[in-house]
């Protein structure tokens, strides 16, 4: 007869309300880690699926996704003749807010460079990659859009001619896809009442200079709009994406353009560790903190409900002790409930967060070596729980069961 299986069936009710707050605490501990583990992928979902092989970005920066990285566009014809490299395509990423419909919508737009680029690579769940040059885009289904949506961004409006799934960005806020040309259009909209002042105060600063008075028919030009001057540039983009052609070395190729005074260059390895070690950094050792007091908090629960699991069979105790029951049987007794304690717990945690993680806003990843990780820690927690109730029940004196 197991006499842990016996107690646990007389204080069945008692026992099971214990092993679903320890579950749910157990839960809690192992969402901390499947959080940090989707902070990461998410973090590097899109230099993985994107595919390139170099990121060149602006000086002494670290590239788009950890702070502002500007380049001119033409950097893509320049980093194309190097030997080596197969293919160089803008990236333009920035992130925005509006309303659509009474609801708010955050998202990460990208911008592809069009036409080398269309979002074939996207994992597309319905529609289409982009087929023209503007008015078309790609979102994650987590925006809450529906294929052939319409939205209006700046001054245009866009239609969502396809659907992806699990492309976010490191902040967890979902991705649209538009063409590089479409992005830059919305980032650097302005209302119709800005750009009449900027033309404004243009044009009364032009009138004081002694080159617009030497040439009055310059003023004209003026008039127009920022994009439309011939000294102005284009507006920048945010980094260029290079492909290595097949035998060259990444090295060497990285090395040439690493030369070059006004960029920075890293190699897709080193995009991700600087994503990881800048933006998650933080997050991560937040996140391993929480667990680590949840995990004392748990130990500390689960040894205050065996200890006191242990004062109610006072009686029992000493009365095994005095018919001559070795101390082994005790031992067996508290030892074997605090690992069935634990082992239910454990198992609620799983089946429940199963249910619950995918409600969660950031992704939540579980890996095998995660759920082995703290079965283990469990195991631990459950024999160091029982050692309190272990000590109590050692010190109780056979006599004690003639006391009644």
């Amino acid at each position: 007869m197991n006499l842990a299986a016996k107690d646990v069936r007389h204080n069945l009710g008692r026992f099971a309300l214990t092993a679903i707050g320890i579950g749910m605490l157990l839960m809690i501990v192992m969402g901390m880690a499947g959080i940090y583990r989707g902070l990461i992928e998410d973090a590097t979902l899109l230099v993985d699926r994107i595919g390139a092989d170099l990121w060149i970005v602006q000086r002494d920066t670290r590239g788009p996704f950890a702070e502002q990285s500007r380049v001119p566009d033409s950097l893509a014809y320049r980093a194309a003749a190097v030997p080596g490299v197969a293919s160089a395509r803008e990236f333009v990423l920035h992130t925005i807010q509006r309303q659509h419909d009474g609801q708010r919508l955050r998202m990460t737009v990208m911008g592809l460079s069009w036409p080398a680029d269309k979002g074939e690579w996207l994992p597309l769940l319905a529609g289409r990659p982009l087929r023209q040059n503007h008015f078309e885009m790609i979102v994650d289904q987590s925006l809450g859009l529906q294929l052939g949506a319409q939205l209006r961004l700046g001054k245009e409006i866009y239609e969502v001619v396809g659907l992806t799934n699990g492309m976010v960005s490191s902040s967890g806020d979902a991705m649209a896809f538009v063409t590089a040309a479409d992005s830059q259009a919305i980032q650097f909209d302005k209302a119709g009442e800005a750009i009449r002042l900027e033309r404004s105060g243009r044009e009364r600063r032009a009138a004081s200079h002694e080159t617009i008075l030497r040439q009055p028919g310059l003023s004209e030009q003026f008039s127009g709009s920022m994009a439309n001057l011939p000294a102005v540039a284009p507006p920048d983009i945010s980094a260029v994406l290079v492909r290595i052609a097949p035998g060259a070395d990444v090295q060497r190729v990285a090395q040439i353009i690493g030369g070059w005074e006004d960029v920075t260059v890293h190699t897709r390895q080193q995009q991700k560790d600087l994503l990881v070690q800048g933006m998650v950094d933080k997050a991560r050792r937040q996140l391993g903190m929480f667990r680590a007091l949840l995990t004392i908090i748990a130990a500390i629960i689960m040894a205050l409900i065996l200890y006191t699991l242990t004062l109610d069979k006072i009686h029992a105790i000493a009365l095994l002790k005095l018919i001559g029951a070795p101390n082994r049987v005790i031992l067996g007794l508290i030892l074997q409930q605090a690992l069935f304690l634990g082992a239910l717990g454990y198992a609620i945690a799983y089946v429940v967060g199963q249910k619950v993680f995918p409600h969660f806003p950031r992704r939540v990843v579980l890996t095998d070596g995660d759920l082995v990780q703290l079965a283990v820690i469990v195991v631990l927690i459950s024999v160091m729980a029982s050692l309190l109730g272990i000590w109590r029940a050692m010190r109780v004196q056979p006599n004690e069961a003639l006391m009644g």
